[in-house]
């Protein structure tokens, strides 16, 4: 399975570089005002089809042969209809990237389109909660366990794209996530999962070469779309096929990124705004603004992406707190639940006294 993380990473190592050669005059069009933007000069946004491209070699190579040479039971045909499927999705935040014309509902649309079309055509569903009643009803409805695995496919995409907001940031919070959900595949004798996801870590150490520390190309939206599809197929999957996995291990390893997106969602109707409107107002966007000390560098834009890298790890380990109680307790659903509510408590806690300007001391740096 390590010659998987070779094929992965070299692929797509090389064609991020491609990209971040090739493609700098489309960086131009993306706004010098935008909210979310934090650095100086154009950088490509063409990441995530570099990391497309590592993922997608490295699953096909996985049984291209026939003769299962990497022992991972995966047939082509698999590898491919997968691929297809979440296709339209990825390829349309690539759009976005290039353009900068996608809207948010048209995205949102072919996120969830994806997602219904990988659940029709792998048969894939969420009929497990870990509360009797709920199961009961799921299991009385059999379309209500697609549109439910469907509507968390096409959701998470976003939501990693709201959590791209600094170099490695989300490259790295994905990396801990497929490695989390490959220890647990193989746990449970599960190596063609495990081989999915750990393509994907693969590619996206392609990508991090040139994105942390210097910054030399983004994922875009595409490479959030990337990570968010296939680790949501791959969570789904993983509880559909192993009952013995809670369905709240993936809840607890997404928490981070999942009520990131519920929270903002949350305290932008509030304010009267549009979910879809962007802002400067995230999790780690206040890491940066009031916690994060300003560099000293020679000019401006180096000033800036010392801050940018020095404010992913903070972010690192935060994700790191529901990460490793998930992989310890992966088959305890009541713990699993409680730690999801430790996390929120701590995040509310956390995001309030910033912005009052009361940072917690296991913040300060």
């Amino acid at each position: 399975m390590i010659a998987l993380i070779v094929i992965s990473f070299f692929v797509a190592a090389f064609s991020v570089q491609v990209f971040m050669r090739r493609a700098r005059r489309h960086a131009r069009i993306y706004g010098a005002d935008m909210p979310q933007r934090f650095h100086k000069g154009h950088v490509p946004r063409l990441g995530g089809a570099g990391i497309l491209l590592g993922m997608g070699v490295a699953w096909l190579a996985a049984g291209v042969t026939g003769t299962d040479p990497f022992n991972v039971s995966w047939p082509v045909t698999t590898s491919m209809l997968t691929l297809l499927c979440i296709a339209p999705a990825v390829l349309g935040g690539i759009v976005e990237d290039v353009t900068q014309r996608v809207k948010v509902r048209y995205r949102l649309g072919l996120t969830i389109g994806s997602a219904l079309l990988v659940c029709w055509l792998l048969g894939l569903g969420v009929a497990r909660t870990g509360f009797e009643t709920v199961d009961g009803w799921l299991a009385m409805i059999p379309f209500a366990t697609v549109l439910f695995a469907a509507l968390a496919i096409g959701g998470l995409p976003h939501a990693f794209n709201i959590i791209d907001g600094y170099n490695g940031l989300a490259g790295t919070v994905a990396v801990l996530v497929c490695l989390a959900i490959s220890h647990v595949a193989l746990q449970v004798g599960d190596r063609q999962l495990a081989a999915m996801v750990v393509c994907l870590v693969g590619a996206t150490f392609g990508f991090l070469v040139w994105n942390y520390p210097r910054g030399k190309i983004f994922a875009g939206d595409g490479g959030a779309y990337v990570w968010g599809m296939v680790i949501a197929v791959a969570c789904v999957t993983l509880v559909q096929r192993h009952r013995v996995v809670s369905p709240w291990f993936p809840m607890l390893l997404l928490i981070y990124p999942v009520w990131e997106t519920l929270f903002s969602i949350y305290r932008k109707l509030a304010r009267g705004q549009s979910p879809g409107t962007a802002d400067a107002l995230h999790f780690h966007q206040l890491i940066f603004r009031r916690i994060v000390r300003v560099a000293f560098a020679d000019d401006e834009a180096r000033q800036l992406l010392a801050r940018n890298n020095r404010t992913s790890p903070y972010l690192w380990m935060f994700a790191a707190m529901s990460v490793v109680p998930a992989v310890l307790f992966w088959n305890n659903t009541y713990v699993l639940i409680f730690f999801c509510l430790l996390f929120i408590t701590t995040y509310v806690g956390a995001y309030l006294m910033i912005v009052r300007f009361k940072v917690p001391r296991w913040l300060r740096p």
